[in-house]
């Protein structure tokens, strides 16, 4: 009898291959990575709302993992939220890390603020405003340090979870992915209920015409292209599942950001998409304002999955407000949630996840 993927686990892109890979991964003990980074590119007016000013992105990224080891921000006053007072994914991300004891390991990509934690340095630094089309110094060498931390995180757990936490990470991957040549505008996703495509598309364009490169040049070289008009996250991640995927699996956990690092890790070594599947959110994989499935369809046959977390029960309106396509995924809550879904062998479920989340959402937000 064939393995059965629960319901709190949707298929939504290559099926079969998706199926097989919870299977691997069922039972099994994940270590959780996340890569943070600051890129100048959030602060331009209307790209992110990963902050409640455009200064407080460069907080946000820090936040996020001291909310994941602490249970509570050092680095500001409660905990990151959007301008309407949303609290930051990460919240669902250490609720299912809490669940079944998941080690998290912090990767610095490149921040302003670093945070009150331990992590891996790759010695990347912030990233610039990609429209001046020399967006991130040296990622070839973030790359090449982040494979050999891969390789070696690969032979402490059963496979990888690799995240990202970096606001205005969405446009920044519509640029690298533009770059590389495939055709993404329109279909990046947002922490914006009303995705502003029009303003991402013209960012895009101004950098890639200043980068001076040829886009024939650029789809060659995804160095080149982060170099351009990508963000600090991008080479670290990429590095760490082409490392580790060599030889354990690799759930890449996120939304749209992901396959732009999905791109990246084709380019790169395509070797390895075998043993590697994005996991994000429903409420991406629902969004009719981005399109992740087309996106990964045109990069390589990796499957996609989602979490089928649920908040319209919520007795929160805080979080029943990500029904309304407010931040829908980050820090690598969709693809976190699935791991514990996995290790827990079925145990935990959608249900079981909402229950924690609004236990520590009541302890972090309405109290605040």
């Amino acid at each position: 009898m064939s393995f059965k993927v629960p319901e709190d686990i949707i298929l939504c892109l290559e099926e079969e291959k998706g199926r097989k890979f919870v299977e691997r991964i069922w039972g099994k003990n994940p270590t959780y990575t996340c890569v943070i980074g600051n890129t100048e590119t959030a602060k331009i007016p209307g790209v992110s709302a990963a902050g409640a000013n455009p200064e407080a992105c460069d907080f946000t990224p820090a936040a996020d993992m001291e909310l994941l080891f602490y249970g509570k921000c050092k680095c500001m006053d409660g905990v990151p939220v959007t301008p309407d007072g949303i609290p930051t994914p990460g919240l669902i991300t250490m609720s299912a890390a809490k669940l079944v004891n998941m080690p998290i390991i912090v990767v610095n990509g490149g921040v302003r603020v670093r945070p009150h934690v331990p992590y891996i340095d790759v010695d990347g630094v912030t990233g610039e405003d990609i429209r001046t089309g020399r967006a991130v110094k040296d990622p070839e060498k973030c790359f090449d340090r982040a494979v050999l931390a891969g390789k070696n995180l690969a032979k402490i757990g059963e496979y990888l979870i690799v995240s990202e936490s970096i606001p205005g990470g969405t446009t920044t991957a519509l640029g690298v992915l533009n770059a590389l040549g495939y055709e993404a505008d329109g279909k990046v996703s947002s922490t914006l209920p009303a995705n502003p495509h029009d303003l991402k598309t013209q960012v895009v364009a101004e950098g890639l015409s200043k980068c001076g490169m040829s886009r024939e040049a650029l789809k060659k070289d995804p160095m080149a292209a982060i170099e351009a008009v990508g963000d600090p996250m991008m080479a670290a991640a990429a590095g760490l599942v082409v490392g580790a995927a060599e030889s354990v699996p690799v759930l890449m956990a996120g939304g749209t950001q992901m396959a732009a690092v999905l791109a990246i890790v084709a380019g790169m070594d395509d070797t390895v998409l075998d043993n590697v599947a994005i996991g994000t959110t429903r409420w991406i994989s629902k969004d009719k304002t981005s399109d992740i499935r087309n996106l990964v369809a045109k990069i390589g046959k990796v499957p996609v999955l989602a979490a089928n977390l649920n908040f319209t029960q919520s007795r929160y309106d805080g979080l029943k407000i990500y029904e309304t396509g407010l931040v829908k995924e980050g820090v690598g809550a969709g693809g976190t949630t699935i791991a514990a879904m996995a290790k827990s062998e079925g145990k935990i479920t959608a249900r079981t996840m909402l229950d924690e989340i609004e236990k520590n959402y009541a302890r972090l937000v309405s109290r605040r």
